[in-house]
């Protein structure tokens, strides 16, 4: 079991990297105090900013609109080099456009699940918290640490549902099996 978590957490950490466009040149700086940082409210601790110094990932101080969410207090966030939305990693499970994404970690908020998102702010992935139905479509809870499988329900960018795995039979396709339409 510790190897699966150990594992799970290797692609969980993968993804983000990979997400942010490869390994990204920052640079680590610890804050003694709760500071606003380019607009933003980062806690005290680790912030990493990219080599022009521009804010890169850090853990926020109070509940903050990103991308078209709302992240709650406590959320590792991370912004892609332009500046543009990237990840968060939410300290709770928080409503995100009618849906409830999985937040937390028993390692942490930085070794949670991903909600990722598009360079316009517009979701793209989340982990569901629990069974739930998505734009009529009957979605299964989680991904790394709810069915077992990779992949939470996945969003095109103009917000239509684009695919997740189904907890129940939906027109021709069987539970388990993944969903998937076009934009």
């Amino acid at each position: 079991m510790r190897t699966r978590v150990l594992f799970i957490l290797f692609l969980c950490n993968l993804q983000c990297v990979l997400s942010a466009g490869g390994l990204p040149q920052n640079h680590h700086k610890t804050l003694d105090q709760p500071t606003e940082i380019q607009g933003y409210p980062c806690d005290k601790g680790d912030a990493w900013f990219f080599d022009d110094g521009h804010l890169n990932r850090w853990t926020v101080t109070r509940e903050i609109p990103f991308g078209e969410a709302r992240i709650p207090a406590g959320s590792y966030i991370a912004l892609h080099p332009d500046g543009t939305p990237d990840f968060v990693q939410m300290s709770r499970d928080a409503p995100i456009l009618g849906i409830t994404c999985m937040g937390g970690s028993l390692l942490g908020t930085s070794e949670g699940s991903v909600v990722a998102f598009y360079p316009s702010g517009k979701l793209k992935q989340c982990f569901l918290a629990g069974d739930q139905t998505v734009q009529g479509v009957p979605c299964m809870s989680g991904g790394f640490f709810g069915d077992g499988r990779a992949g939470g329900a996945m969003f095109h960018e103009n917000g239509k549902l684009k695919s997740c795995r189904l907890t129940k039979d939906y027109g021709a396709q069987r539970k388990g099996d993944r969903f998937v339409q076009a934009p």
